[in-house]
């Protein structure tokens, strides 16, 4: 028997019927495999698992730390010195690459741990049927042919034809998106079934709510559905953010000025006839001097405070770039169901014949109301309140509170009529109590209709009491109950209408209804039709989140479009979106909703065009999802997709930033973001937006911040080679510069305040360069004051009968005293220093405290002296170094005055 082929899951195993299926796959549908046979099918196909996706090992990942332009420029500078003798400066650069790639490897670490410790540890056990007899197995050992048992509750361990089904329903909204439980039977459908309406096949990764069933293992491991997804999966491009991008090009650019302004000086000092070891030096001085060594370690730490931001609002950030990507998101692609709606049934509107009801309150929490349509609170109604004992005791389902959270055990539809007749008074011991079953008819597809039989403890006789579809239940009807109980004629036409105008707001309607009966015998199938009263219809809904619509708004504010991606019918999708505020109620007009279908009609040249205009897509498959986003990210959008499903994962993985859900979210779509929401809340995604823009605005400060004193210490190194004079800095000072103000100042910007109406403004346009024209003169501006003020100042303490330490010393701090008042400049690049006030980032005065301390310790000291070069300076030098700082600060303040925008 073990001839079998593997059987994919593109087969067309649901347009076969049963038997064909047993006798390809060579299995009984009644005894299953024999044991022996279930092992070599494993041996040969494999565990039912998918495939495991390779890790990065631990070389690799401290090996790509290294791994940046300005680091290669670094390393081979520590290497030179290191040759030509020069030990201390060697020790020093290779210091400040280590210490860059230890913060970035230890992000990385802690990311990972984050994530890992959200993923269940579970392992899925599956009944099967071998030998004739169940036995419950691990899931991993389900092979091609095994008959496996389904049951309430049950997730299904792989792809299954089924041979035969009892009032079967399977939550498939991980896999298709789809809100409600699917009702499966042994059908025979046609070839071109999509996945979403195959009847009779359930899928691995989804969920039995009721009901159960024997199913053929038609596929396992990777050629299950869920495999396909993986394998999408694996093939998007996992892409570079916006920040990573920027960062990449503008440290090219950099790393080749750097090398192009040294050759310079070594080439200008060997055309003057200059000492070639001399000038060699000096031109390695000019290239570490011209890295900004403190800026990836900048970028790393200031991502990762950000990061420590987003945990706090329960995010867990997987990349480090990711929390400034969302700052940069231009279009935000949610799925629906558990996303920006609770994943809970929830019944909105109750209608009577006597009028109607909006139910206050969502999710399965029996906390609401029930009002008319002044808004007060309904009034006694014998026909609303039949409707509710019907939806409330002629039900399977059960409501359970577990930590705080209510649940629905059973169908979803039956959870929300339970939760409705309870925020009436009806809770389910007191229906219990009121009408306690006796006997029941349960609901099958030929019926539509489930009806059971109760005592009636007010009257001590007996109840029919029923639900269904409604032209069924207006079928089984003869008449209808008035509010005051009273028996009237029927009025089909009116409910019909009533039931048609709450669909056509993406609701899904059934009807309730009643009869006393004289006892058990006149219970029966055929004893229903025509004899029931029609005692109301119940319209439900999976309700959004109380905090989306608000989030929507944000973002729309902030200038990012919103646009839904759900596998649900296009009218559910419709009513949440205008819930949410993502269409506004009217006509939406055409091309604004589109559906799978209309996605598929859509010429390629076309459709990058239609996913930019349209709001909702309904319906789509795993497939389109990830063509959507390629047709916006086409359009020069950066997109982030959020979602929960194994369906979103392929998507998650090619959107500039994948947003999972933590607590509802599979495991596919987990692994595949960048970022995990662990309280599944969509309105922190919102936070995460103007987080991440704040982070790209913190480090934009501190490139602007630190590069003027790169640029300034090469033209010093060079200007002193073009003019033959001694360097008014020596390499050791300039690392010095580097590092300790990159540490102890710099990265204070990091936990600078975000600026007010951060979130007004329109998102960066993806093509702009990482700095303006109007910073870069800027940068220039303070690098030629740094160049002018530092040259001037050794000039003058040489002149005036300094040592050439201590000259050297002067123009050290003077560099350093600009940088700290240009500091408090750069905490806003628009606004006046005096306007943000001195101390809402106390962090900053702490930072150019400690440099203060270590200027003075390298002035004084005399270890810091004779290593360094420097020597101690008198209270006149340090009179010029603050007088030309104070200047520099002036002529800053003048160029942000007159760059700053006119309203």
């Amino acid at each position: 028997m073990t001839s079998v082929a593997s059987p994919p899951a593109s087969a067309a195993h649901h347009e076969l019927a049963a038997h064909e299926v047993v006798l390809l796959l060579e299995t009984d549908a009644h005894r299953g495999l024999s044991a022996h046979e279930a092992h070599a099918r494993l041996n040969r196909f494999g565990p039912n698992t998918l495939p495991a996706t390779a890790g990065v090992g631990l070389l690799v990942r401290v090996l790509r730390q290294f791994h940046h332009p300005l680091i290669y420029v670094l390393l081979a500078a520590g290497a030179i010195t290191a040759g030509l003798g020069e030990y201390v400066d060697s020790a020093v650069i290779f210091g400040v690459v280590l210490v860059n790639a230890l913060v970035g490897f230890i992000q990385e670490y802690k990311a990972e741990a984050a994530l890992d410790s959200l993923r269940s540890m579970a392992r899925t056990q599956a009944k099967v049927v071998r030998d004739g007899h169940e036995r419950i197995v691990p899931s991993d050992d389900l092979v091609p042919g095994d008959l496996v048992r389904l049951e309430a509750g049950d997730r299904v361990p792989a792809d299954l034809r089924l041979v035969r089904s009892t009032e079967l329903r399977v939550d498939e909204s991980a896999l298709t998106g789809e809100s409600l439980a699917v009702r499966k039977d042994e059908v025979v459908l046609s070839r071109a079934t999509p996945v979403a309406d195959r009847r009779n096949m359930t899928y691995s990764g989804t969920l039995v709510t009721t009901g159960g069933g024997l199913g053929i293992t038609v596929a396992t491991g990777a050629e299950t559905e869920l495999g396909e997804i993986h394998r999408l999966v694996g093939a998007a491009e996992t892409l570079a953010t916006p920040l990573t991008r920027k960062l990449a090009h503008f440290s090219k650019i950099l790393t080749v000025g750097i090398l192009a302004l040294a050759a310079i000086t070594f080439a200008v000092g060997l055309m003057r006839g200059q000492d070639a070891v001399a000038t060699f030096t000096a031109a390695i001085a000019l290239a570490v001097g011209a890295i900004p060594e403190g800026l990836p370690a900048a970028v790393t730490i200031t991502l990762a405070i950000g990061v420590a931001r987003m945990a706090r609002r329960r995010a867990v950030i997987r990349r480090l770039p990711a929390v400034e990507t969302l700052g940069s998101t231009t279009v935000i692609c949610t799925d629906k169901t558990g996303t920006l709606t609770e994943n809970q049934m929830t019944v909105r509107i109750v209608w009577t014949p006597g009028g109607r009801c909006e139910v206050t309150g969502s999710g399965y929490a029996p906390e609401g109301t029930l009002n008319d349509h002044t808004g007060a609170r309904a009034t006694e109604d014998q026909s609303l309140r039949w409707s509710l004992l019907a939806g409330a005791a002629c039900n399977d389902a059960a409501l359970a509170e577990r930590g705080g959270r209510w649940e629905v055990v059973g169908d979803p539809t039956e959870g929300a009529m339970l939760v409705v007749a309870a925020k009436a008074g009806l809770g389910p011991e007191r229906v219990t109590h009121l009408v306690p079953r006796v006997k029941t008819i349960p609901f099958s597809s030929d019926r539509r209709y489930m009806a059971t039989l109760h005592r009636d403890t007010d009257t001590a006789g007996h109840v029919v009491l029923a639900k269904g579809a409604v032209e069924r239940m207006l079928d089984l009807s003869g008449a209808q109950m008035g509010p005051d109980g009273a028996i009237q004629p029927l009025q089909r036409d009116r409910v019909l209408r009533a039931a048609e105008e709450l669909a056509a707001r993406g609701l899904r309607v059934l009807a309730t209804a009643m009869r006393t009966v004289g006892g058990p015998e006149d219970f029966a199938d055929e004893a229903v039709p025509g004899s029931l009263v029609l005692t109301g219809l119940q319209a439900m809904l999976d309700p959004p989140r109380a905090a989306a619509k608000a989030a929507v708004a944000a973002c729309h504010t902030a200038g990012i479009a919103v646009k839904m991606i759900t596998g649900d019918h296009a009218a559910t999708a419709t009513a949440i979106a205008c819930e949410v505020g993502l269409l506004d109620g009217r006509d939406p007009g055409e091309g604004v909703v589109l559906t799978g279908a209309d996605l598929a009609a859509i010429p390629a040249e076309d459709f990058p065009e239609a996913a930019d205009r349209a709001s909702v897509f309904a319906r789509v498959s795993p497939e389109q999802k990830l063509r959507l986003v390629e047709a916006l990210q086409a359009r020069g959008h950066v997109v982030a997709m959020t979602g929960d499903g194994v369906n979103d994962a392929p998507a998650l993985r090619q959107a500039g930033i994948g947003v999972a859900m933590g607590e509802t979210g599979t495991e596919v779509a987990k692994d595949a973001a960048d970022m995990v929401l662990t309280d599944d809340d969509f309105a922190t995604i919102e936070a995460a937006v103007e987080e991440g823009r704040g982070v790209f605005d913190n480090l934009t400060k501190f490139i602007t911040w630190t590069l003027p004193t790169n640029i300034g210490e090469g033209l010093v190194i060079l200007a002193a080679i073009v003019f033959g004079t001694a360097l008014p800095i020596l390499p050791t000072q300039i690392l010095w510069i580097n590092m300790t103000t990159a540490v102890a100042m710099g990265l204070m910007l990091a936990f600078e305040p975000k600026e007010p109406a951060i979130m007004t403004r329109p998102p960066r346009d993806p093509d702009q360069p990482l700095l303006t024209g109007g910073l870069i003169a800027r940068i220039m501006l303070v690098s030629t004051l740094l160049v002018a003020g530092s040259w001037w100042l050794f000039e003058w303490e040489l002149a005036h009968g300094a040592t050439l330490a201590e000259s050297r010393t002067a123009a050290m701090n003077l560099f350093v005293v600009v940088e700290a008042f240009y500091l408090f400049s750069c905490r806003s690049l628009t606004r006046s220093a005096w306007r943000i006030g001195l101390f809402t980032n106390r962090w900053i005065i702490v930072g150019v405290s400690v440099q203060a301390i270590g200027q003075l310790a390298i002035t004084y000291l005399p270890a810091m002296n004779t290593l360094f070069g420097t020597a101690p300076i008198g209270g006149p030098a340090w009179l010029r170094i603050l007088a030309i700082a104070a200047a520099a600060s002036l002529v800053v303040a003048a160029d942000k005055w007159l760059r700053r925008p006119r309203s």
